[in-house]
């Protein structure tokens, strides 16, 4: 056995042959003399000196590595040193901790006694558990943005009674837009006159109001989150959507107790869903006519200069929380669009379009093209084709971390036209790109009970989803009779 120096005791080794008692073993004339011994044992010595001196250096080594990740352990991470053990059976022997990653335990990161991954915090995507995503406030908040459904008047009352609720009652500052107070029934109702004067109101793209507003309070259906969230194009504040609208599919409070609901909300601890959004640049002039012509794509790989983002006239930048809808516009003709991916041709779109989604935007466009629906924690990209000219082309999902570019393909008869959510419809012509990647804002929505059963509960209510009649269990006759049969 080896000793604490590396060395070997006076105990008898396995491997080493022992002088045996037996007389037919001593008087054995094949067995070799003790000088014969030496040479081997010295070798065998030797051998387990350098075995030691290997195991020192790589406990060494994983002790540096250690030493690194946690030095490089980006805020928030949960240490995962277990994994990452100088001996799997130690690593055994301790009771792992449970982190999360991706909503699941946190993946080991050494495979085998060698080989394991380079740690790199520019490319770790750390999500917090679902259970644990609370929403808590620094300090009180103070400023309250509140939208409203235009263009419907049954929202007036709902929307004076809210307002006056915040200014009186909780001594908010309420936000609202101009062509909201502006609104002749608003302004006819003297009795909401004192309320009206005390309301702030701002334009859209003139005022930035990004950097003075706690709370978002929606009153209406979908397109009311889908616009609060496009007023915010960096970080966005929480959000408390109430179902005064058609569909309903991301309001899920009612407006019934939002007393109640806006007091829990104000005291913290509430559950929040993390909306993710895409990050879309249209670049202009991307791809040069002279140069299209001259290089061509080697192994499906854009060229460097293609993919540099210095390269271009980027046009337009937005924060994007359902879809990028990519179509035909009104040309008869298919459209025809290159997608890449990181960069590397994956295929061609021929049809009336392609949806890029977030798993928000899946329930969407995206449900009624056919894509399966996917929660909205879950870290993904959809691409979605529209009506494609091919019977073979799925839906598919990507990972959330990739940047996706569609570019109008050489062969294409006509331009494309793009919107984003619906709005900021613009055409788009050879040469020029969008690319899209996973935003780093999301949109924080809060819960009304929890983020698991507010969505299913959505499905069941406001799309319906698996409603069927129930089958009625078989009777005694029934049975009697299919048994005999």
């Amino acid at each position: 056995m080896e000793n604490s120096e590396g060395g070997t005791s006076s105990e008898p080794d396995g491997d080493t042959p022992q002088t045996s008692s037996c007389p037919n073993r001593a008087s054995d004339p094949a067995r070799p003399s003790s000088s014969e011994h030496r040479e081997p044992r010295r070798l065998r010595e030797a051998k387990q000196h350098h075995q030691e001196r290997r195991r020192r250096r790589r406990g060494e080594g994983q002790e540096q590595l250690l030493r690194e990740t946690a030095r490089r352990r980006l805020p928030g991470q949960r240490e995962h040193s277990e994994a990452c053990g100088s001996v799997s059976d130690a690593a055994e022997s301790s009771p792992k901790r449970r982190a999360h990653f991706l909503h699941g335990p946190y993946p080991a990161t050494h495979f085998g006694p060698k080989a394991c991954i380079l740690p790199n915090p520019t490319s770790v995507m750390h999500i917090q558990d679902p259970s644990s995503q609370r929403l808590t406030w620094n300090k009180p908040p103070v400023n309250v943005l509140v939208i409203r459904k235009i263009r419907d008047e049954t929202l007036a009352e709902p929307f004076k009674e809210l307002c006056r609720f915040l200014v009186e009652e909780k001594q908010m500052m309420v936000y609202v837009e101009r062509r909201v107070a502006d609104d002749g029934t608003l302004s006819k109702d003297e009795s909401f006159g004192s309320i009206r004067n005390q309301l702030c109101t701002f334009r859209e793209g003139y005022d930035d109001i990004s950097d003075c507003i706690d709370l978002i309070i929606c009153l209406g259906g979908d397109g009311t989150l889908l616009y609060a969230s496009s007023l915010f194009q960096g970080s966005v504040p929480p959000v408390m959507a109430f179902h005064l609208g058609s569909l309903g599919f991301l309001t899920p409070f009612k407006f019934e107790s939002y007393k109640t609901e806006v007091d829990k909300v104000f005291e913290g601890n509430a559950a929040i869903t993390l909306r993710s959004r895409l990050k879309v640049k249209v670049v202009k002039d991307m791809f040069p006519p002279q140069q299209r012509e001259q290089e061509q794509e080697i192994n499906g790989l854009v060229p460097h200069r293609y993919t540099n983002s210095e390269a271009g006239k980027v046009t337009l930048q937005l924060q994007v929380l359902n879809e990028v809808v990519v179509d035909r516009g009104p040309s008869s003709y298919l459209s025809n669009v290159d997608l890449y991916l990181d960069g590397r041709l994956i295929t061609s779109v021929q049809g009336d379009g392609v949806i890029v989604s977030t798993p928000t935007g899946s329930t969407a466009y995206a449900a009624a093209a056919g894509a399966s629906m996917i929660h909205p924690n879950v870290p993904a990209i959809m691409v979605t084709p529209i009506c494609p000219h091919s019977l073979s082309f799925r839906p598919i999902v990507v990972p959330a971390g990739v940047e996706l570019m569609i570019t109008l393909s050489p062969d294409a008869r006509n331009t494309a036209w793009v919107s984003f959510d619906g709005r900021k419809r613009q055409e788009i012509q050879h040469g020029d790109c969008i690319k899209i990647t996973t935003s780093c804002y999301p949109v924080p929505s809060i819960c009304c009970h929890d983020l698991v059963y507010d969505w299913f509960e959505s499905l069941a209510q406001c799309l319906h989803w698996n409603v069927r009649k129930q089958q009625t269990r078989l009777t005694e006759a029934s049975d009697t009779s299919d048994t005999e049969n």
